[in-house]
């Protein structure tokens, strides 16, 4: 059982590097999530991680954050988001960038990259209407381990059973071993790249659709507000951006406004952008 005033510590830490928000009452997520990492280091439980932390050590530091904001992904979540991006959104965009014929799409915290492939393979579905398009994906996310995954685009068969039309599997993926890997080609179309939300989003560029769902319930109000307007900064007038169903821009940013009939859907809200930004404390 953590003392008080060491979950006070854990907390405010993951709160700095992370912006992850734990309350007393979430207190047995860090049991659950930081025994393994304390087993893998030796150690007899969360309250032997603490010293170290204590004691600045930055490698411990990063893996009890990585630990505690790995999320769940699979592939085409909730279905819905990915419906209307196939038969509203991609058209809508498409036709505002016929001129230019580029497309980018930001699959913010992307975990083991499941959703950003969904998309992938969403455009591979569509080719013949995206002949001679440039467009590029890019998946972020604190986690390196989560990253590696997502580059392999290896998964199991748990994993591709959650989500993915057999069709799909069959069409774009390999049996390798006792999983599944995704083609070559499909992998090709995805960059992924370590990135914290709480850090400086300019060297990314800007993105014409963002997805960040099932992210923002994880952050305190300020920090929610704060990510929302930096997003903002990174997408044209224009632009178009997925939150998760239990998610909202309303009463945290007038940035954003809902898109007329399509639930979890937002646009820029060129109004909003006169609204005073507050900087985002940048870590890493």
């Amino acid at each position: 059982m953590l003392r008080p005033d060491d979950f006070d510590f854990l907390a405010r830490m993951l709160k700095e590097r992370s912006g992850l928000v734990i309350t007393p009452d979430k207190a047995y997520l860090l049991e659950s999530r930081l025994m393994p990492l304390a087993r893998a280091r030796n150690l007899k439980g969360i309250e032997e991680i603490i010293p170290r932390m204590r004691g600045r050590d930055e490698t411990l530091a990063r893996d009890v954050t990585e630990a505690m904001t790995t999320n769940e992904s699979f592939f085409f979540r909730d279905n819905k988001p990915f419906d209307q991006f196939r038969d509203v959104v991609l058209p809508q965009v498409m036709a505002a960038r016929a001129g230019r014929r580029s497309i980018r799409i930001w699959s913010a915290a992307c975990s083991s990259g499941q959703e950003a492939y969904s998309l992938g393979m969403l455009l591979k579905e569509g080719a013949p209407k995206l002949a001679g398009w440039n467009i590029e994906i890019v998946g972020t996310d604190i986690s390196v381990e989560m990253l590696e995954k997502a580059k392999a685009g290896l998964y199991s068969q748990f994993e591709v059973q959650r989500g993915l039309p057999i069709q799909l599997l069959v069409k774009y993926f390999k049996k390798k071993d006792q999983s599944w890997q995704i083609d070559s080609a499909l992998r090709g179309m995805v960059q992924f790249r370590e990135w914290n939300l709480l850090q400086d989003l300019r060297q990314l560029g800007q993105f014409d659709i963002v997805f960040c769902r099932n992210v923002l319930i994880y952050f305190d109000q300020p920090t929610k507000s704060r990510v929302l307007e930096n997003i903002a900064k990174q997408m044209p007038d224009d632009g178009i951006l997925y939150l998760g169903g239990a998610e909202t821009v309303l009463g945290i940013s007038d940035r954003f406004k809902p898109m007329p009939n399509q639930r979890g859907i937002y646009c820029i809200n060129p109004a909003g952008a006169s609204a005073s930004p507050f900087p985002v404390k940048a870590t890493s």
